[in-house]
């Protein structure tokens, strides 16, 4: 902005935010975020040089000095992003994907929430997930093969498992990604919200937009709120168990009107390992989200719990 015309809206008001230097993200930015964005350099150089890595290399650094400005950055940030996510899902039925991050490429777990992801997306479900790996990953992935013939999700796991966690390279991991989507360009695009909290998991490419935050607190209340179609809950840890709650609430008080639809994968992992599935049959007992939770045994029964539950 040239000087003067600054000089000019100041006087008559106007609050203007400066451009910030040196920055590794902008923190004024009206779009969601690309993966080629966030991995932009990382066939030269890796993933430590891309702007997903110095991103959180920042927020590593400034997250606990105390400093005003970085505070207010990150705040503007986030709220820019928010705002994004909004536009881009007005009049969309959006469907949640949860899951732990650790599943790796080569189970039959991530196949599994791979064709589960497809599944919902050719039913014209929006997929949106914490957009991390693992589970996450998998149901990007499932989503984005939905308009491509069914061989190509099995060809596109075959070719996934030979990198079969983002450790210990995320490099090479992103990379395995990368080759999918070059070799089946047109896939649908679904969302992924994961956050530089988190920073050492880095965001999946299988997400065609990504909202990034730096506060997890809004990531995870931000994604849970905008899936109006309900919430399906792969075996996870402390994350996962989490978010179960953390939907289980507005849907208890109806804080966000009536409830939605909940369903827990894995009858063994939610009654035995993590019992979360007793704690929340209680919780919804006498109460209009009685109706809208479910346990299954295996992903192919979710779509038709889904199904029952919203309607």
């Amino acid at each position: 902005m040239a000087p003067e015309a600054r000089a000019k809206i100041q006087a008559d008001g106007a609050l203007v935010f400066p451009p910030v230097p040196h920055l590794p993200f902008d923190p004024y930015r009206g779009l969601l975020y690309s993966p080629d964005q966030l991995f932009a350099g990382l066939d030269a150089d890796g993933y430590e040089t891309t702007p997903d890595a110095r991103a959180y290399e920042w927020f590593q650094r400034t997250k606990a000095d105390g400093d005003v400005l970085a505070s207010m950055l990150r705040s503007i940030h986030d709220d820019a992003i928010s705002d994004a996510l909004d536009e881009l899902l007005v009049g969309t039925r959006v469907v949640g994907v949860m899951g732990g991050h650790a599943m790796a490429r080569d189970t039959d777990a991530y196949a599994g929430a791979a064709r589960l992801g497809r599944e919902l997306a050719r039913t014209g479900l929006t997929v949106a997930t914490g957009g991390g790996p693992g589970a996450m990953e998998a149901a990007n992935l499932g989503a984005y093969a939905a308009p491509h013939r069914d061989e190509m999700l099995d060809e596109a796991l075959e070719l996934l498992a030979k990198t079969p966690s983002f450790s210990p390279s995320v490099s090479d991991w992103v990379r395995a990604a990368l080759e999918v989507r070059d070799r089946w360009p047109g896939g649908d695009a679904s969302v992924g919200i994961p956050t530089w909290f988190y920073g050492h998991e880095p965001p999946n490419a299988f997400a065609c937009h990504i909202a990034k935050y730096f506060a997890n607190a809004t990531r995870e209340d931000g994604l849970l709120a905008r899936c109006n179609a309900g919430v399906i809950f792969l075996p996870g840890a402390a994350g996962t168990v989490q978010e179960v709650f953390d939907n289980a609430t507005p849907n208890y008080y109806e804080s966000r009107g009536e409830p939605t639809p909940m369903v827990l994968v894995d009858r063994t992992h939610w009654t035995e390992r993590l019992p979360a599935w007793p704690l929340l049959q209680a919780l919804a007992q006498e109460r209009p989200m009685e109706t809208r939770i479910a346990l299954v045994d295996s992903v192919t029964e979710v779509p038709g719990a889904l199904a029952r539950l919203s309607g």
